[in-house]
C-alpha cells in the first residue's frame, strides 16, 4: 500500500479499539480508521463491504490480503463500486499497473487498470513485512456500520494446534498421497515437524483422500507459503501444488520416483522410500 501513497488502515470488528492502537504503531501508517460495531464482530463480508464502500469516497484504493477473508470481502466491494478487482498482485509497477500470476504461476501478467477506484488483493509472500513498531498514526472512529441482515454468524469450528500457522511458519513439512492413509501421515510427518518446530502442510491429493483437514492444504486452491525451508514428503509436485510453495527459500523433496516433477524445483532431492527415510531422518535430528 505504501507504494501507492499514504497508508490508512481499517480496523473493523467488535471491541477492537486495542487492535487499532497497536495498528497505529506500524511503520508507515498515517491514519487508522476504527469501525467498532457488533455487526462487524465476525467479519461477515455482507456487513463489511458497505462500510468499506462508504470510506472509498475519500480513498483511491483499498487493499486486502489474498486470504479467504480478503477474497470474501474484496469482490463485494468491487461490485458495489462497479470496478474490476485486481487479484493476487505480486508487485506494484505504477499507480495503475501491477503484476499478478496466471496459469498457476507459470506466467506473470502485467495488468493496467483505467478504474478510478482500485480494489486489490495482495499475495502476502511477495512483499516484505512492515515493521510493527516505529509508526505514529492517529486513530479515527468511523460510523456507518450496520447489520444488512443478509447473512448471520452461526458457529465456527476453530482448529487449534501447537504448531506454527502455515502462512507464518519458517519451516514446513508437507505430506502427499504416497503416505497412503491418515495414520501414516500422523505417525511419519508429525514427529519430523515437531523435531523441527515446523508447520504441517499437505498436498490436495492428501486432503482429498481425507488424511488431514483442508486447512493443511498448500497450493493454488490452498495456502500460498514461502518458508525458509519446505520439506515435501511423498508429493509428486503437480503444477497446482508448486504454485503454492515454489517461492520457498530452500525446498527439500523426498520421493521414490526420481522423475517426479517436484525434483525440478527442489534444492535438495532424496530418492527413496519415505517410510524408511523419514523416520531415520527424524531419529537423527
Amino acid at each position: 500500500a505504501s507504494q501507492l501513497g499514504e497508508v490508512h488502515l481499517l480496523v473493523a470488528g467488535a471491541g477492537c479499539a486495542a487492535v487499532a492502537d497497536e495498528a497505529a504503531k506500524i511503520a508507515g501508517v498515517g491514519k487508522v480508521h476504527l469501525a467498532d460495531d457488533a455487526s462487524l464482530g465476525h467479519a461477515l463480508a455482507e456487513n463489511a463491504a458497505p462500510l468499506i464502500v462508504g470510506l472509498m469516497d475519500s480513498h483511491d484504493a483499498v487493499l486486502f490480503p489474498a486470504t479467504s477473508n480478503g477474497k470474501n470481502i474484496a469482490p463485494r466491494v468491487a461490485a458495489l463500486l462497479d470496478v474490476m478487482q485486481i487479484s493476487d498482485i505480486l508487485s506494484v509497477e505504477g499507480a495503475d499497473t501491477f503484476t499478478r500470476p496466471i496459469y498457476a504461476g507459470n506466467a506473470i501478467a502485467t495488468v493496467k487498470t483505467s478504474d478510478k477506484k482500485l480494489v486489490i488483493t495482495v499475495r502476502g509472500t511477495a512483499f516484505a513485512k512492515a515493521d510493527a513498531n516505529g509508526g505514529s498514526g492517529t486513530v479515527e472512529a468511523v460510523s456507518g456500520a450496520s447489520d444488512t441482515g443478509i447473512s448471520k454468524f452461526v458457529s465456527a469450528e476453530i482448529a487449534k494446534s501447537e504448531r506454527p500457522e502455515l502462512t507464518s511458519a519458517k519451516i514446513i513439512v508437507s505430506g502427499g498421497r504416497a503416505l497412503q492413509n491418515s495414520e501414516n501421515f500422523h505417525s511419519i510427518i508429525e514427529p519430523l515437524a515437531d523435531k523441527l518446530g515446523a508447520g504441517v502442510g499437505a498436498s490436495r491429493a492428501a486432503v482429498d483422500a481425507g488424511y488431514v483437514p483442508n486447512d493443511y492444504q498448500v497450493g493454488q486452491t490452498g495456502k500460498i507459503v514461502a518458508p525458509e525451508v519446505y520439506i515435501a514428503v511423498g508429493i509428486s509436485g503437480a503444477i497446482q501444488h508448486l504454485a503454492g510453495m515454489k517461492d520457498s527459500k530452500t525446498i527439500i523433496a523426498i520421493n521414490k520416483d526420481e522423475d517426479a516433477p517436484i525434483f525440478q524445483v527442489a534444492d535438495i532431492g532424496l530418492v527413496g522410500d519415505l517410510f524408511k527415510i523419514v523416520p531415520e531422518l527424524t531419529e537423527k535430528l
